[in-house]
């Protein structure tokens, strides 16, 4: 893999990251997670309390993990569950645009976690180094 790549893939993993973060950060933190709780009740989010810690802690520990660039196949998985959820839940009824509160900006995250979870994870990853399988002699990136 060129170094660009790797870059541009190290680059789209710490911005997606970032935003992963901040966003579970927000429901544990800023709000608190009583009040994301709440919030999910009030919208029919099934399980409210624990779709609240899922979310909440998927959505921290996940953006950690895609900027370190480890697991990153399972915590895209997990990352699109959320989003897929908050598309189901909060987002679906007011339609495409993200400025009415619609699914266009979770949508965009489903599509970056899938480019980024199932992408060669390049040099800059923990992945690359952590699951090396042995062939023939030499290290291959699995």
């Amino acid at each position: 893999m060129n170094g660009l790549r790797g870059i541009a893939l190290l680059a789209a993993r710490v911005i997606l990251g970032f935003i992963f973060i901040m966003h579970g950060w927000q429901k544990l933190h800023t709000n608190g997670i009583d009040a994301t709780t709440a919030f999910f009740k009030s919208v029919n989010v099934p399980w409210p309390e624990f779709s609240a810690y899922y979310a909440a802690w998927v959505e921290l520990v996940g953006g950690i993990l895609l900027i370190l660039g480890l697991l990153l196949p399972l915590v895209s998985i997990l990352l699109v569950i959320d989003m897929i959820g908050a598309i189901a839940t909060v987002h679906w009824d007011h339609g495409f645009w993200s400025n009415d509160g619609g699914y266009e900006f979770p949508l965009a995250l489903i599509a970056a976690l899938l480019a980024v979870g199932f992408a060669n994870a390049g040099h800059f990853a923990a992945d690359s180094y952590v699951f090396r399988r042995r062939r023939g002699g030499r290290a291959v990136e699995v």
